[in-house]
């Protein structure tokens, strides 16, 4: 929502919003010229001609209510983003994980060969100044598509990437199967001159291509790839790899960020501007600046001798490439502090989740971030501990609040560990709270 109002700004518009707290993020657009309010209220909608919601708004919103009242077109963000990409050359990169990092690195490379793209993406990358969004001279359009609500089938891209596909959003999607469905309808609107992008790699990508009715580039590890990466080393925060495309050696790679989910993504990111004809030299070059993204296995210091990381990681699979990441920097230990997100997605995938932390010598779970949810009964992190521990983890332990976690954690950590803290809600203050402790015992 943010990086659309940071478009519209600079195109503009006059805007205002309002979230339930306010944030950097909020203070950002406030400085840009928005009008921000905190929490939500029919008032805040006075004067405006359409009300655009995220897909976490529904209809009992005191502001959607007050747009119905004086018929204010109420716009999910989709809607609104498949608008600006409708005049634009639209690249859209789509999957249940991986498409924040994947439509950086491609903004990241289109704006390093000088095409100056309009970006919109859900983190804030490094290589534009820590925004979420930029506004280009050009007809480039790169957005990160949301299918949590099925809003994405609302764009109509030229380009269009699937990272992979997985279980998530079970409370909008009855099934995988009905998951499939949405992405492969997704890639079926891209026009007969363009191309669809895919991960060889992902059995749940695999499966719809032959349902597949665009020109179709595939990537991955396997040698039936048309982008095919081997040689891959991944170390302490970077990664390398050689990549082959229909057959020509494109070279050595390097990446900043650590991880073969992220050379997965760069596969993407790089096959997405080879369609745009940027010479491999190029992108190379340009994945060197790549720094990552907000929150994204993000290293925010680190005090006596403990390195704390934060991850925005809160579904089994990325916890788990994420924690495959920490393995791979060769500290002692790794110790996690986990917020579940939403009751639901706990629900769902409560054994996923028991299985997810293998790599963590000790795991403390925060009580359930509702994000707007109804409790659930029997959904618990008390509940999420115990089946972590029937699942044969010998660290798992029940935090409850914030503050509890972090002691824990400060309690554990000694010299060489890494402290990772996992979670899409309130999680991230956690990380600063671990390095101011560990300062006060530096001091001591």
């Amino acid at each position: 929502m943010s990086g659309i109002a940071e478009v519209l700004l600079n195109l503009g518009y006059q805007i205002s919003g309002s979230d339930l707290k306010l944030s950097a993020t909020t203070e950002r657009l406030a400085v840009m010229g928005a009008r921000i309010f905190e929490g939500h209220a029919a008032g805040n909608i006075a004067g405006a001609r359409a009300l655009v919601v995220s897909s976490a708004v529904d209809e009992q919103n005191p502001e959607v209510q007050e747009a119905r009242r004086l018929q204010i077109p109420v716009i999910p963000r989709g809607e609104l983003l498949a608008e600006l990409m409708r005049l634009k050359y639209g690249i859209a990169i789509a999957g249940s994980h991986g498409k924040t990092t994947t439509t950086s690195m491609t903004a990241t490379i289109l704006n390093y060969a000088g095409l100056d793209p309009t970006v919109v993406v859900g983190g804030k990358v490094g290589t534009m100044g820590g925004s979420n969004a930029r506004v280009g001279k050009s007809d480039f359009l790169v957005v990160e598509s949301d299918e949590s609500d099925g809003s994405f089938l609302k764009l109509a891209p030229i380009i269009a990437a699937v990272t992979n596909i997985d279980r998530e959003h079970l409370d909008h999607y009855a099934s995988l199967a009905e998951i499939q469905a949405a992405f492969l309808e997704f890639v079926n609107k891209v026009p007969f001159y363009g191309a669809v992008i895919v991960c060889l790699d992902d059995a749940n990508v695999q499966s719809i291509l032959p349902e597949i009715k665009r020109r179709t580039i595939t990537y991955g590890t396997t040698a039936q790839a048309d982008m095919v990466a081997s040689e891959i080393a991944c170390g302490p925060f970077a990664s390398d790899f050689r990549l082959r495309y229909r057959g020509a050696d494109l070279g050595s790679f390097h990446l900043r960020i650590p991880g073969r989910h992220n050379v997965l993504n760069a596969m993407a990111a790089v096959t997405i501007a080879l369609e745009q004809e940027v010479k491999p030299d190029v992108i190379r070059e340009a994945l060197v600046t790549f720094s990552g993204v907000d929150r994204r296995f993000q290293v925010r210091g680190t005090e006596c001798g403990v390195t704390v990381v934060d991850d925005y990681g809160h579904h089994p699979t990325e916890i788990k490439a994420t924690l495959d990441s920490a393995r791979q920097c060769g500290f002692a230990r790794v110790h996690v502090l986990f917020q579940p997100h939403r009751y639901t997605r706990t629900f769902h995938l409560m054994d996923e989740f028991a299985r997810a932390f293998n790599q963590a010598d000790t795991v403390f779970v925060m009580d359930i971030y509702a994000a707007s949810e109804k409790p659930i009964q029997g959904v618990t992190a008390e509940a999420l501990v115990e089946r972590i521990r029937q699942f044969g983890h010998r660290g798992a332990e029940y935090a409850g609040n914030m503050d509890r976690g972090v002691e824990a954690l400060v309690n554990v950590a000694r010299d060489g560990d890494l402290v990772l803290t996992l979670g899409a809600g309130s999680i991230t203050q956690a990380a600063e709270k671990v390095l101011d402790k560990l300062r006060g015992l530096g001091k001591q």
